[in-house]
């Protein structure tokens, strides 16, 4: 996108355009999302490959971070670390192209401290821009069918800036007070999910230990009390042998990480022991591989 359609771009859509910069797994699909609520939308990503799609299905590219977010009145941060967040805003020169009362929405999981220091800096050097923290819950699936939850915090006068693109992507938007709650809150979510999938695939082993047929423990689970959606997607991609990421391993140790990191003492022994248990399967390889790749680290994956 060359400045001057960036500039065409800006008097056509009338404040209404989203950016997104990083578009993996994730932000890809929101993108998509986006675009199908006809919302005028710029991607960005260090790698071309990975907004050729985005382009034919009627995104601009920007050139650069920066030329990607000028022009916009929402920018989705969906990048996977405090440091990628950092050097893309403020090395990149994003937050000094950033438009007048412009919302910056920080939706990846990056940690308490990263978002805290980010949301400072900006507040210094860009004090006009509105600075959202708002990560998703969510893997792969729900993210190209528009059901993220949004877990967001920040200034009141953000909300409606958001609506419209936060509806695109998600099947709600929970709001959770000034910015750095909705960073909490996911650190305590994805502390849940890890728990359930990890007893799954301990669930799975022990029934292989004991000779049964591991379809038959989603036959006993399924339509009970104990049928919690994430956890059966994930026994029936472990049942089948399929870790394609959805959500990958290595990202999930990543948020189980960056929870024992901000609690107190040994105040989390469950996860801290998950944390070892997974950290065995991403020195084997499998980081780059779905979370239901937790398996692969017990006995057998059979």
């Amino acid at each position: 996108m060359t400045r001057g359609e960036s500039q065409m771009a800006t008097e056509d859509d009338a404040g209404r355009r989203v950016a997104v910069l990083g578009t993996g797994i994730m932000g890809s699909a929101m993108a998509r999302n986006l675009l199908a609520a006809g919302l005028p939308t710029t991607v960005w990503d260090r790698s071309q490959a990975a907004t050729a799609q985005l382009r034919q299905a009627g995104a601009a590219v920007g050139s650069s971070a920066a030329d990607a977010a000028r022009d916009a009145s929402v920018v989705i941060s969906m990048l996977p670390t405090a440091d990628v967040v950092s050097s893309v805003l403020f090395d990149d020169g994003v937050a000094a192209a950033l438009a007048r009362g412009a919302v910056l929405a920080q939706m990846g999981t990056i940690g308490l401290t990263g978002t805290a220091q980010i949301g400072e800096r900006l507040g210094r050097e860009r004090p006009d821009v509105l600075f959202v923290d708002a990560p998703v819950s969510g893997s792969k699936g729900p993210a190209e069918a528009g059901q993220l939850l949004i877990l967001a915090s920040g200034p009141p006068a953000a909300v409606p800036l958001t609506e419209p693109a936060f509806a695109a992507m998600g099947r709600r938007t929970v709001w959770l007070g000034p910015a750095g709650q909705g960073s909490r809150m996911k650190l305590a979510v994805n502390a849940y999910m890890s728990i359930l999938i990890e007893g799954v695939a301990e669930a799975l082993e022990l029934a292989r230990e004991l000779g049964l047929e591991e379809s038959k423990l989603a036959d006993a689970i399924e339509g009970g009390p104990l049928d919690a959606p994430i956890a059966g997607a994930k026994l029936l991609k472990m049942e089948r042998g399929d870790y394609a990421p959805e959500f990958p391993l290595e990202w999930a140790l990543k948020d189980v990480d960056l929870a024992i990191g901000v609690a107190s003492g040994d105040a989390l022994p469950l996860l801290a022991a998950l944390s070892r248990q997974w950290r065995t399967a991403v020195a084997e390889g499998h980081g780059r591989e779905d979370v239901s790749a937790a398996r692969l680290a017990l006995g057998s994956d059979s």
